[in-house]
């Protein structure tokens, strides 16, 4: 998984907790968000050529021990941003989900 998905994935799973019931008498105003993972970083050859950073799963390290592996954090500040270019502060919602800590 590239590490621009993961966070596609991470927006869209904040966007759920917003939006998931917001008659609950009791919100959360979301913080920062902080996000660690373990990355191996690829570069495609040629003039063109990016990095790129993927992600690498539990128990799959093997599979990059030929490749360099970095350990990240990610410190994320979401915004809620309205129509008109202003943002407030994001609140979340909704129940607990088995396994959650």
């Amino acid at each position: 998984m590239e590490l621009t998905e993961m966070i596609r994935e991470l927006r869209a799973e904040l966007i759920a907790a917003m939006t998931d019931d917001t008659r609950q008498p009791l919100r959360f105003e979301l913080g920062p968000v902080e996000v660690e993972a373990t990355v191996a970083v690829s570069r495609e050859a040629g003039a063109g050529g990016k990095v790129r950073f993927w992600v690498v799963e539990g128990g799959a390290d093997a599979k990059y021990a030929q490749s360099t592996t970095h350990r990240i954090t990610l410190t994320l500040h979401p915004k809620a941003v309205a129509a008109d270019g202003t943002t407030r502060t994001a609140m979340v919602s909704g129940d607990e989900v088995a396994g959650e800590r």
